[in-house]
């Protein structure tokens, strides 16, 4: 027979620590649901105290995708998180193979500055990237805003580590059987590998999809911006237009919700493996 105290203490520490995740979850979600729930409200009761809404209404909808040209810019949102992704994805795959595969002088130097880039804010190098940028005619355009992020440090160091973990029995054996350092890279590597580059991939989407402070300084037409942006449009200094800010957030939000939904396992062993890192 067990021990009925010790029975009864695990269960109470097992219920407050049930109680504690619930809290936080509802801290975590909450935030979420009074942002749609405020979108669905007309404008007299957005500051009103109600879980929901007296009266529901799809206006503030209508109004925020007539306001902004929010069409285009969720295509451009969509366009240049995919590309950067995919540049700073092949980027890193290239660097991190030639790190773990590759011994040469200052290797080690070459990849700690590779690190310290990471740890400069993007808002100190904005002002040098934007005269490049300017010098090249780049100004308000999709290109402006992928080149400037086509290298990402964070996939770099997070790749190193994952191929070197690989198996160098297996790159050796590839070699002997004639196969080129692009062919082991792409045709060996790669495939055993393809679960881990998801998962970051999945993070540098997220992180260039809520990216603001790039376009809204290379772009100023709405039509070439991304939703970012068109987002601030909501706001000014005469009064919010809160239902319909809400209203457009939550169409902003919903690519990266679907994607969290579609990919949560990704997305949660990327963090784990980043944060075992």
């Amino acid at each position: 027979m067990g021990n009925p105290s010790g029975v009864r203490r695990g269960l109470a520490s097992l219920t407050l620590k049930h109680a504690a995740l619930i809290a936080l979850s509802f801290l975590a979600v909450f935030p979420l649901y009074w942002m749609v729930v405020t979108s669905l409200k007309p404008e007299a009761e957005v500051f009103t105290s109600s879980l929901l809404p007296a009266h529901w209404t799809l206006d503030n909808y209508v109004s925020a995708w007539n306001s902004i040209p929010m069409g285009r810019m969720l295509l451009n949102s969509l366009g240049v998180a995919f590309a950067q992704t995919a540049t700073q994805l092949f980027t890193a795959i290239l660097a991190a193979y030639a790190f773990t595969r590759w011994e040469f002088r200052g290797s080690g130097l070459l990849y700690g500055l590779i690190g310290l880039t990471w740890l400069v804010p993007f808002q100190v190098i904005m002002i040098p990237n934007y005269i490049v940028i300017s010098g090249l005619g780049w100004r308000d355009t999709l290109l402006g805003l992928i080149v400037p992020n086509i290298a990402s440090a964070f996939a770099v160091m997070q790749l190193f580590n994952t191929f070197k973990s690989f198996p160098k029995t297996l790159i050796e054996a590839a070699h002997l059987d004639g196969a080129s350092d692009w062919s082991v890279l792409w045709r060996t590597i790669f495939p055993n590998l393809r679960a881990s580059i998801a998962s970051i991939g999945i993070l540098l989407f997220i992180t260039a999809w809520n990216d603001y402070f790039w376009p809204l300084l290379v772009t100023t037409k709405l039509e070439n911006s991304t939703m970012q942006k068109g987002l601030q449009m909501f706001i000014s200094s005469e009064g919010s237009m809160w239902g319909t800010l809400m209203a457009a957030t939550t169409l902003a939000s919903l690519p990266v919700l679907v994607l969290y939904l579609v990919l949560q396992r990704q997305i949660i062993d990327s963090f784990v493996k980043g944060g075992l890192r």
